[in-house]
């Protein structure tokens, strides 16, 4: 099922567009790496119950198709989080908490795992400051996106400059949310009961956590797009933590999504 030789990330239109600034990015799958398993095959996931020398295989793979060492794939210790971080190299010591990883530095890739939550990679070609964000529903609400920009702005980034694409993630069809969960949005906003739909179970609703974020980004005055993949449909190319929830299994891998500036 899972044979590729290498990585083959998708990547984004939009995003693609920044290359003559010298702007490489990928949204990885699970595909093209050594893990086994519930964990086949390119698990990134550092905090996953996979080994972790197959586990730091798979992220030297991708830092391969990215153009550096492994030492320069540089990821964030993700809390769900409305925390920003800049970096111009790797962590001297333990990875910083944070969802969200801001660079201007020429080969240093930057970016976050996810298994559901929606990746989001953000460029300024022009300024060459790039960005990643790790924005499950929490991150979301509580500003990740907005952080992310405002520390990219930090480093010399134009908002109306900055293009952002939101990657693999779960679909609304496929995220069924509680009362509870309904009711801390409507609080938050009421004008978020639009991002709901009526679910087959009496009392839940699905979420469209994508549109949500694509509208969050767009209303911080950034072009966004998003790629329109579901992590919990499409099991051949994506790990899902709901998936591996509702089947029971004991873990979940993680797929990443990187950006770098290469030097010119």
């Amino acid at each position: 099922m899972l044979q590729s030789a290498k990585p083959e990330p998708l990547r984004s239109q939009l995003i693609d567009r920044a290359l003559k600034n010298g702007v490489r990015h990928g949204f990885f799958t699970r595909h093209g790496g050594v893990s086994r398993g519930i964990y086949a095959s390119l698990n990134t996931g550092i905090g996953s119950k996979d080994d972790p020398a197959l586990v730091s295989e798979n992220r030297r793979r991708v830092a391969m198709a990215m153009g550096v060492d492994e030492s320069m794939l540089v990821t964030p210790y993700q809390i769900h989080s409305a925390e920003a971080v800049v970096v111009d190299g790797p962590f001297p010591g333990e990875r910083v908490k944070a969802d969200g990883i801001v660079t201007a530095t020429p080969g240093v890739a930057i970016g976050v795992g996810t298994a559901d939550c929606g990746p989001i990679l953000f460029a300024d070609g022009e300024a060459r400051v790039v960005g990643a964000a790790h924005a499950g529903w929490k991150g979301a609400l509580t500003g990740v996106l907005e952080a992310t920009i405002e520390a990219m702005e930090g480093l010399g980034a134009k908002r109306e400059r900055i293009v952002a694409a939101l990657g693999p993630s779960i679909r609304g069809e496929s995220y069924e949310v509680g009362p509870e969960f309904v009711r801390r949005w409507l609080e938050a906003d009421e004008e978020n009961q639009r991002w709901f739909s009526p679910s087959a179970r009496e009392g839940h609703a699905m979420f469209d956590l994508p549109g949500y974020t694509i509208e969050r980004l767009r209303r911080a005055g950034v072009q966004a797009e998003q790629l329109g993949r579901c992590t919990y449909k499409e099991e051949d190319l994506f790990f899902s933590y709901r998936r591996t929830t509702h089947l029971n299994e004991p873990d979940y891998g993680r797929q990443i999504s990187a950006i770098m500036l290469e030097a010119m």
